[in-house]
């Protein structure tokens, strides 16, 4: 009998029904992988769970007990615990006032932090985190920080974790060191929720797993007799390529150059130290590296959203060299950014808008100071259907759109203008297989065009499936170009740790 049950669970938004009557089981100590494709109901069904929304219909049993959750307050005195994809973190606090933030201990307004800091320290060694409780959490890397999200879950009491993407933002060392502590859980009898896009995550580290499609359930499995390609297919409902298929080409002129660049980071400190690379028409060179070694700053110089200290930038046979967005966009430059959200939409827009923020001022959108808006809704239409964005509408806000979609969104603005050089940082991330598998698509495509793609990804695996040519970026450095067909995942791995040095 499984120890946690969703049960025929309903939930109705105005334009989706989210969740339809889905039935969900875990068993007690077991890790649980949740699948689906962004907008399948995944993140729905587990915010009902931690009390973030109320479902329209369905009951959920912890134990064979019914119980309500109507806030995350009543998740925890169930013992359900959810760790986010954003962490909900004081950075200028420390790891022991963060931990017990929120905690009434029933001694008063002052809390005993000593005693605090011993229970913690006892969390800590049970379940083999490495973490200081009196560390401040400005002064943690994003895998520790994600720690005190967990630790912070096992305080309140949590028997049952949901994982919510866990390693979208962490190093593959760092990953490695998540999987040993749900292993540990898991072996001291705390039940996990894994919610992956990752496929080879799943088959590490869980033991069943869910498959969520259109709302529903559409199988569940024990992981040892499943596969990747049996996933992806009942997730998406078709066969998905893993590999993507690149014509042999010539690679043309270059179409951009950057030499000796210098870059600071928004603190004032050295962020890119001298880089040198160039992109040729017809080709996708991809920078490998650690997330936070310089890699956000270069792609900001070179998109004129930050000032080099140093150093040129030369697009298309020009220097751009600080040159204003608006003139790179004009010149035949488009960027995917890192993060939809903040810099990629503007989320509380309606997806027509979003789809003209860089050219509403042009024929034939604009009429003087007005817009057309018969045009810019025929280009809506004809973008949504290009680029297949799933929504109802082209007045639906990007807010309600799932990630593959929003990331669809940018795609058809920015390659519907025909680039000569695309600039794409962690194009994929957060993506499920289907909507991975169409973005890489989409930017081989541009490469056989003759567009110049710059590809920044902390993903290894997107890396070599894409690449013609490889750039490994450490600490603001270049340490190695190689021929992708020379290239060994090893070496990478080498020189994106600092390892080693090669020359390009």
């Amino acid at each position: 009998m499984a120890y946690l049950e969703m049960i025929n669970i309903t939930k109705q938004f105005p334009d989706v029904l989210a969740n339809d009557r889905i039935s969900f089981g875990v068993e007690k100590g077991s890790v649980h992988a949740l699948l689906g494709e962004n907008g399948a109901g995944k993140s729905t069904l587990m915010n009902i769970l931690y009390g973030l929304v109320e479902p329209d219909e369905g009951e959920i049993r912890v134990g064979g007990e019914r119980i309500r959750i109507s806030s995350p307050k009543d998740a925890l005195d169930a013992g359900i615990g959810m760790v986010h994809q954003e962490f909900m973190l004081i950075p200028a606090l420390s790891v022991v006032e963060n931990v017990v933030l929120g905690v009434d201990d029933g001694k008063g307004p002052l809390l005993d932090l000593k005693s605090a800091e011993g229970q913690i320290r006892d969390l800590a060694s049970r379940y083999s985190f490495k973490i200081d409780p009196r560390a401040k959490v400005a002064d943690l890397s994003v895998g520790e920080q994600q720690r005190i999200e967990i630790l912070k879950a096992l305080f309140r009491g949590a028997k049952i974790l949901v994982l919510d993407e866990p390693t979208a933002v962490l190093t593959p060392q760092e990953t490695r060191e998540l999987f040993g502590i749900i292993r540990t859980l898991s072996e001291q009898q705390h039940t996990v929720i894994f919610i992956s896009h990752k496929l080879n995550e799943v088959m590490e580290v869980s033991d069943r797993v869910t498959v969520l499609r259109d709302g529903r359930v559409v199988a569940t499995l024990s992981t040892s007799e499943t596969n990747p390609h049996q996933l992806a297919r009942l997730m998406v409902g078709r066969e998905v390529t893993f590999e993507t298929s690149k014509k042999q080409m010539a690679p043309g002129p270059v179409m951009l150059e950057v030499k000796d660049l210098v870059v600071n980071d928004r603190r004032g400190l050295r962020a890119v130290a001298g880089v040198s690379l160039d992109v040729r028409a017809g080709e996708i060179l991809g920078i490998a590296g650690v997330d936070g070694n310089g890699q956000t700053e270069l792609v900001e110089a070179v998109t004129g959203l930050r000032s080099a200290e140093s150093g040129r930038i030369m697009m298309l046979g020009r220097d751009s060299t600080g040159a204003s967005v608006r003139s790179l966009v004009e010149s035949g430059m488009a960027h995917v950014p890192a993060s939809r959200g903040q810099m990629g939409l503007i989320l509380d827009m309606c997806l027509y808008e979003n789809l003209i923020l860089e050219t509403y001022y042009k024929p034939p959108f604009s009429r003087g100071i007005f817009l057309d808006q018969a045009k810019v809704l025929e280009h809506a239409r004809q973008l949504i259907d290009q680029y297949d964005i799933r929504t109802p509408n082209e007045e639906m806000r990007v807010r309600l759109l799932s990630g593959g979609n929003q990331q669809k969104v940018i795609l058809a603005r920015e390659l519907s203008r025909t680039p000569k050089v695309l600039i794409a940082m962690h194009p994929t991330r957060g993506l499920d297989v289907g909507a991975t598998e169409y973005v890489h698509s989409q930017m081989v495509a541009e490469r056989e065009r003759g567009c110049a793609v710059l590809l920044i990804s902390v993903e290894l695996e997107e890396i070599m499936d894409l690449s013609d040519r490889i750039a490994v970026m450490y600490e603001g450095r270049i340490v190695g170009i190689m021929d992708r067909r020379e290239a060994d995942i090893e070496e990478i791995g080498l020189l994106m740790a600092g390892s080693k040095r090669k020359a390009g």
